[in-house]
C-alpha cells in the first residue's frame, strides 16, 4: 500500500496525507464523548508536545531541505531561506492581526483581530484554524518538492513530516473540543468544532503542493515560508497557551519530547 501511495501524483499524495492529519484532529476532538476527559495539566503537556513537533519540523523537514535546494540551484543558500522564513512569519502576523480569533483559555474580552460579535466557540475554532494553515501548507509543499527530483526532497521525508503533524494534531483537536464542552457546549457541537479546525489543512496542503510544482525555483522559498509560518504560530500562540496554566515545567517537558519525536521521525524515515 505504501508503494502504491508513492506512485500517486504529488498533489494527490498531499491531499491524502492532509486528510490523515485531519482525521487525527477529529480523533482528538472525539475525547468529548468519553466520560473522563483530560485535565488542564495534560492539555498543557500535549500542547507543549505539539509545539516541539512544529519546531523540529520547521528545521529538519523544511529549512534544511530549503538550504540544500538553494545551493543545488546555484543560489546563495541562506537568501531563499531567510526571505521565505521572514515572509512566512509576516504573512501569519497579518492573518493574526485581522482574523477574529480567541486563544485557548482566555476570556471572550481578549479576542484578537477585527472586532466582531461572533460566538466564543467560533473564535476558538478560528484560533486553531490559524495554527493549522502553516501545518497543511508544510505537508503540501514537502510532497510537491518531491516532484522536483532533488536529493533533499524525498517521499519518505514528506511522509515523516505528515506523520509528525498528525501526531501533534491529536492534542490540538482535543484542546478545542474539551474546553468548549466544559463551558456547556453539547458534546456533538464541541466535537464538530474541534474536527472542523483541522479541515483547513487539506486545502492548504493541496494549494501548497500545486503551487511548488508550477515553478521549481520557488521551492526553497516555499519550504522556508512554511517554516516561518509554523514558528510564528508556535511562539505567538501554542507555547504561551501551554504555559498559561500552573504547569509550565510539565508543558516545557512536553516541548522537549515533541521535538525529540519529530527529530527521530525525520532522521529515521527521511
Amino acid at each position: 500500500m505504501i508503494e502504491t501511495f508513492y506512485t500517486l501524483h504529488p498533489v494527490m499524495q498531499a491531499f491524502l496525507a492532509t486528510c490523515m492529519t485531519w482525521l487525527v484532529t477529529s480523533l482528538g476532538a472525539s475525547a468529548v464523548f468519553f466520560s473522563r476527559q483530560p485535565s488542564r495539566k495534560m492539555l498543557d503537556i500535549m500542547l507543549g508536545f505539539a509545539a516541539g513537533v512544529m519546531i523540529a519540523a520547521s528545521y529538519w523537514s523544511l529549512l534544511a531541505p530549503a538550504l540544500e535546494m538553494a545551493e543545488s540551484q546555484g543560489s546563495v543558500p541562506w537568501v531563499p531561506a531567510a526571505v521565505g522564513f521572514l515572509a512566512g512569519g509576516f504573512f501569519l502576523r497579518l492573518v493574526d492581526k485581522f482574523l477574529p480569533h480567541l486563544h485557548l483559555f482566555l476570556p471572550r474580552s481578549e479576542a484578537e483581530g477585527i472586532t466582531t460579535k461572533w460566538r466564543r466557540s467560533t473564535l476558538f475554532v478560528l484560533a486553531v484554524t490559524l495554527h493549522n494553515i502553516p501545518e497543511g501548507l508544510a505537508v503540501g509543499v514537502a510532497f510537491g518538492a518531491v516532484a522536483a527530483g532533488l536529493p533533499s526532497a524525498t517521499a519518505p521525508a514528506a511522509m515523516a513530516l505528515a506523520i509528525g503533524i498528525a501526531i501533534q494534531n491529536f492534542p490540538e483537536g482535543m484542546a478545542v473540543s474539551v474546553p468548549l464542552r466544559r463551558e456547556g457546549v453539547s458534546r456533538f457541537k464541541s466535537f464538530m468544532a474541534g474536527q472542523f479546525s483541522g479541515m483547513v489543512e487539506v486545502f492548504a496542503g493541496v494549494i501548497g503542493a500545486a503551487t511548488v510544482m508550477i515553478s521549481q525555483p520557488i521551492l526553497p522559498y516555499a519550504l522556508s515560508f512554511a517554516a516561518g509560518a509554523m514558528i510564528f504560530v508556535v511562539v505567538e500562540e501554542v507555547i504561551p497557551e501551554s504555559q498559561s496554566g500552573n504547569h509550565a515545567d510539565a508543558a516545557t517537558m512536553g516541548v522537549m519530547l515533541g521535538f525529540t519525536v519529530m527529530m527521530i521521525l525525520d532522521v529515521a524515515l527521511g
